[in-house]
């Protein structure tokens, strides 16, 4: 049996260019959840005060200002603990998602639009903010794409071999 080692290069390449960009993500998602929650956690009052204001959450004000930040320090932590990272990047994706619909919700049928993002992420404008969730909304497909392309080649390598 003759082994064609060009052939294993690229392949191997390409695993390491895929790891390396779901690496990133990762990475990306974990700074940014980290972030916003301790902004979050660190002006508390102010979070709960300005989520108050929503005309969606009014009422549940209290109850999600320590929801969103604790889940937000969950997925960043399940994101580099290799058996949940899949279950992260789908959470990182759905939170992402659900912070970009109810910005764009609130942008088309609210007339008080109330910034509850902490840090630097609050003095960004309403469509530059948009933008940057829906770009870290797609780095969660792209993640999400990346785990699976990357465990489905280890899978078929190892059965391969037997």
């Amino acid at each position: 049996m003759r082994i064609n080692y060009n052939t294993i290069n690229i392949a191997f390449m390409k695993y390491l260019t895929r790891q390396f960009a779901l690496d990133i993500i990762v990475m990306l998602f974990g700074l940014l959840f980290v972030y916003a929650a301790a902004s979050k956690f660190l002006d508390y009052d102010l979070f709960v005060a300005q989520i108050g204001k929503s005309p969606l959450i009014t009422n549940y004000a209290s109850w999600i200002a320590w929801f969103i930040p604790g889940l937000e320090v969950a997925i960043a932590l399940a994101l580099f603990i290799p058996r949940l990272q899949l279950w992260a990047l789908y959470a990182s994706f759905g939170l992402m998602f659900m912070f970009t619909a109810y910005i764009a919700f609130l942008l088309t049928f609210s007339p008080y639009v109330p910034c509850s993002c902490g840090g630097v992420l609050s003095g960004m404008g309403w469509t530059a903010h948009l933008i940057f969730n829906i770009g870290f909304t797609l780095l969660g497909v792209l993640g999400i794409y990346l785990y699976n392309t990357i465990h489905k080649a280890n899978h078929e390598a190892v059965a391969s071999y037997n």
